[in-house]
């Protein structure tokens, strides 16, 4: 009887311990919590900014457990190209958020929102859609979470006021730029216009887009220095636009007398800042903006914390002065 009593009690006290916890559930919960989350990352464009920015994300991942997919790069920019990569991938299933950079401001509403509506939360990364303030109530843009990217209307601004300087405040300056329907772009053009409306004595002599194509850059630059002997300064608003546009000025015979501000470093921008064919390079942070989405879509997927709407890292400028201190070389994309 004894021997038979402590058994039941044994039991009755197992029983005791584990029966709350799958009453309440918090057993199916904690089981559930241990599942490994899933983002698909979807760049906009071979190219190495979102290389780099890739690899921001991948660390940020390993960090945090989560699985990491990537897209197939497109070959070109646009959504006749990013689209039918972005549902292919989708369709594989598994995927819990996604990270974008959508190629276009308007075309990408609607199968950005198909997604949204399969459960998949999104953040838009680099670019957005519309205008970008997702907080606007009854637009078809407000479902991502968040945008995080460059303030690229700043930066275009700040774009003219280096040129600026180094032209003694003075002459014709020229923007060879990528995609009008690109939302970065956009906005570095027109932050572009506005800082060189601030100086009297400057003048836009015009704006080409190249589609992040370089050799068209080159050309398109190539024909404005020709047409326009007085053309000074000239401003590449991206990785492929700038350095076209570097070529055109080298080719043209006019490395030094034209002052060039590329966007986007590039180990190529770099390098022809050292050798003094480029006068200027504005770094973005795209493995800080890679980090800053898997960390937010992280944090909202499993706590429900509240995501900022705009999340915006600096700039970081390259001049001839600082090119090869040490502190600034993480700021070369990879």
């Amino acid at each position: 009887m004894k021997k038979g009593y402590s058994i039941a009690l044994a039991i009755l006290l197992v029983l005791a311990i584990a029966l709350p916890t799958f009453a309440n559930g918090q057993g199916e919960q904690k089981t559930a919590g241990k599942k490994q989350l899933t983002f698909l990352f979807m760049p906009g464009v071979a190219d190495p900014f979102y290389t780099t920015m890739e690899k921001g994300i991948q660390a940020k991942g390993k960090e945090l457990g989560v699985n990491i997919v990537v897209a197939e790069y497109p070959k070109a920019w646009g959504p006749e190209d990013q689209v039918p990569i972005l549902q292919a991938a989708i369709q594989k299933g598994g995927i819990d958020g996604l990270l974008i950079a959508p190629t276009s401001v308007d075309a990408l509403k609607a199968p950005l929102k198909a997604i949204y509506d399969k459960g998949i939360e999104i953040i838009t990364v680099d670019t957005f859609l519309g205008d970008g303030d997702y907080s606007k109530a009854g637009t078809d843009y407000g479902f991502p979470l968040a945008y995080i990217g460059s303030d690229n209307e700043l930066g275009g601004k700040q774009m003219a006021e280096h040129i600026a300087k180094l032209v003694g405040e003075k002459g014709k300056v020229f923007c060879e730029a990528t995609n009008p329907d690109a939302s970065s772009v956009a906005a570095r053009v027109s932050g572009f216009k506005a800082g060189v409306a601030e100086f009297p004595n400057m003048k836009l002599a015009g704006v080409e887009w190249c589609m992040d194509v370089q050799q068209t850059a080159m050309q398109q630059t190539l024909a404005a220095l020709q047409k326009d002997k007085d053309i000074v300064g000239i401003f590449g608003t991206n990785v492929y636009s700038a350095q076209g546009a570097n070529q055109a000025v080298v080719n043209a015979g006019l490395a030094g007398a034209v002052k060039i501000a590329s966007w986007d470093a590039t180990t190529t921008n770099i390098d022809n800042l050292k050798k003094g064919t480029v006068d200027l390079v504005l770094a973005q942070k795209p493995a800080e903006m890679g980090s800053l989405a898997v960390d937010w879509l992280y944090k909202y997927l499993t706590k429900k914390v509240q995501v900022p709407k705009k999340v915006i890292p600096g700039f970081e400028f390259f001049t001839k002065d600082n090119v090869n201190d040490a502190n600034m070389q993480q700021y070369i994309y990879q």
